[in-house]
């Protein structure tokens, strides 16, 4: 196979210059107090001036974003290396000053936790009709935008409109805990804001942050998935507060499932139910408006704990799911303010769901993952094509850029009368826009906005893919028939077992891919006939194979949820269905493989029965099959198959 590992000598971060006129903080001044931030002197100028009218709900909305910048959910074996780095550190600056042994630590910091700095530099966007705070967590799982509308402040000058970075600290946090409700506080942003002169205080503060490649790649990511279809729904801040109570109260249990499920049913309230307790907690706040009943289960639920703070002032809450596994956003609304927090289910280490994840947003540069050895006269032409298409959508991406760079934010309405695009090309457009860093979708206000996140246009090509071997699996997915799923075993209680067949003609060698995936979509076991996993294992990551057939499967699965797949051409498929009496839920789960038919069925509280079917024909089987399903429905069943 093709060098996997010969990218990975190229830089895989993205340096940003930052420097501020002084660090951001709250000072007090006649009577009052003042929360200066600093914005970034690389950056063209912005500036806002104004008295908080309600300080207390800022610094509850300030603080839970803090709180998602610095968010870490994932892993951490137990291990002493960073505590052993600590003390050599230490005894290397035991005759160092103050300030000298700042800077060593901020030194080390830089080359051992790179991500570390990303908590003191949220982006800024300044806009006529509000402000805007875009934060994204350590551990890839959180995105958090925090809106302002004008309104809430009382403006002593007019605003300069555009996006820049600002210095937010830890020192900034533990000022805005300063805020008093019998304290006027005014907020002021900008360069050159009002600087206080401290002696020996250097005129500038630079730093030199390097943003891993796919701290970044998420971010946009993220960010631009809040433009695809979802099911929204509303609940009350109290219902929230009674599914946060619950989680604070019971701890995980290991080995258990710890989704959150969402049972939506056109006209009732939504039901939330916690896993593994099967807590129902039933919402008040607007019956489901969706056209089909069905069972959403998403994960990341312990992360919803850091809105806590922000709670006491929300009017309502709006969720917007995109499917079972797939991201969730969570819409706060408080007076003035908008806090809207992401979660994408998955930490940066669960390339499983990454990859899922990877196929919602387009790929405009898709057949540059080709190698030179498979660029055949058919390929040619069809790369040229995607070329040109590439080119087209550049395009209209800077005609939406030119239209918002008059008005700063608009409706897609209006955004198809100005720029003359319309259904895909729009849509397309966008899209590139948001996943370029130009362009942010705020979904409370439905409306695009110019939001340029780096003064310096972005490598694209290096944020194209999460790796050199995720490029090449790409490659090898889109050969013909290099990548087959060879055989599908569901295992009740274990999961879905996939075996694969990876036919790589540079190494004139077919290799055996195996993968068994548990119900929510995580890697229980992963084995490889090729050379790189029998040298490494996973100890480097999941190689070429590996990842060739978890995206061949994803590819697979939603082709056949857009195609509404032929009943005639179904052959291997599982689908589950749940119905609730009182707290008690009924399940019934059919697998159909081929000639033979599979059911479970019975409540999740006990042990299910099972049976096995067998037919003389797979048409047979098949009609069994889909009938059953036409039974479950009329029964009032709920799909809810991942």
């Amino acid at each position: 196979m093709v060098d996997e590992n010969k990218d990975e000598r190229l830089p895989d971060h993205t340096e940003v210059p930052l420097a501020y006129a002084a660090p951001s903080g709250l000072r007090s001044e006649d009577g009052g107090a003042r929360l200066t931030l600093y914005g970034n002197l690389r950056r063209d100028p912005v500036h806002l001036d104004g008295v908080i009218r309600d300080p207390l709900a800022l610094r509850e909305a300030l603080s839970a974003m803090y709180a998602v910048v610095g968010s870490d959910y994932r892993y951490v074996p137990k291990d002493r290396a960073a505590y052993h780095a600590f003390r050599r550190m230490r005894r290397e600056s035991a005759n160092l000053n103050a300030w000298q042994a700042q800077q060593a630590y901020y030194d080390w910091l830089s080359r051992n936790d790179p991500l570390a700095f990303c908590i003191l530099d949220p982006v800024i966007t300044v806009h006529p009709d509000a402000v805007f705070f875009e934060v994204f967590s350590k551990d890839e799982g959180s995105y958090a935008n925090l809106s302002i509308g004008m309104d809430a402040f009382d403006l002593q000058s007019e605003p300069v409109c555009g996006t820049t970075n600002i210095d937010f600290s830890e020192s900034l946090y533990e000022s805005v805990q300063r805020f008093r409700s019998y304290r006027e506080t005014r907020i002021t942003i900008g360069q050159q804001a009002v600087k206080v002169a401290t002696e020996g205080q250097p005129d500038v503060l630079e730093k030199h942050i390097k943003i891993p490649d796919s701290w970044l790649r998420g971010f946009l990511q993220v960010q631009s998935a809040t433009m695809l279809p979802a099911d929204t729904l509303r609940v009350s801040a109290m219902d929230m507060y009674n599914a946060l109570r619950h989680l604070r109260m019971n701890g995980d249990q290991k080995g258990k499932r710890r989704g959150m499920r969402f049972e939506l049913i056109p006209g009732e309230l939504p039901r939330i139910v916690l896993e593994p307790w099967e807590t129902v907690l039933p919402s008040s706040a607007a019956p489901y408006s969706g056209r089909q009943p069905k069972v959403v289960r998403i994960w990341g639920r312990r992360r919803l704990m850091m809105l806590r703070r922000l709670l006491p002032y929300v009017d309502d809450v709006e969720i917007h799911l995109m499917g079972s596994g797939l991201p969730s956003f969570w819409v706060l609304r408080a007076g003035p303010m908008t806090f809207t927090l992401g979660l994408t289910g998955f930490t940066a280490s669960n390339w499983a769901q990454s990859v899922n994840f990877d196929l919602l947003l387009p790929r405009v540069h898709e057949d540059s993952a080709e190698t030179a050895s498979s660029e055949t006269a058919t390929k040619s032409k069809a790369k040229a094509k995607k070329a040109s298409e590439a080119t087209a959508v550049d395009a209209s991406v800077e005609k939406v850029v030119k239209h918002l760079a008059k008005r700063w934010a608009d409706d897609r309405e209006s955004l198809a009368k100005a720029t003359k695009l319309e259904g895909e090309a729009l849509t397309a457009s966008l899209q590139t826009g948001c996943q370029h860093g130009q362009l942010m979708y705020d979904l409370a206000g439905e409306r695009y906005r110019l939001r340029p996140l780096t003064a310096e246009p972005l490598e694209l090509d290096r944020l194209e893919f999460r790796g050199p071997r995720q490029r090449l699996a790409y490659d090898l997915v889109h050969r013909k028939g290099a990548v087959s799923i060879v055989t599908e075993n569901r295992i009740h209680g274990v999961g879905l077992e996939l075996t694969g067949k990876a036919d790589v003609a540079e190494d004139k060698r077919e290799y055996r891919p195996q993968l068994l995936l548990n119900d929510e979509g995580f890697v229980s076991r992963a084995e490889c006939t090729c050379n790189t996993f029998r040298q490494q294992g996973l100890k480097s990551g999941p190689c070429t194979c590996l990842i060739a057939l978890r995206l061949s499967f994803a590819m697979r699965e939603r082709e056949r949820q857009a195609s509404g797949r032929a009943r005639n051409t179904v052959m291997i498929e599982t689908r589950s269905f749940s119905r609730r009496r009182g707290e008690r839920e009924e399940v019934v789960q059919l697998s159909l493989n081929r000639n033979r038919l599979r059911l479970r069925w019975g409540p999740t509280d006990q042990p299910q029965r099972s049976q096995q079917l067998q037919f003389t024909s797979v048409e047979a089987a098949r009609n069994e099959y889909f009938e059953r399903i036409s039974k479950l429905e009329e029964a009032g069943y709920l799909d809810a198959s991942l």
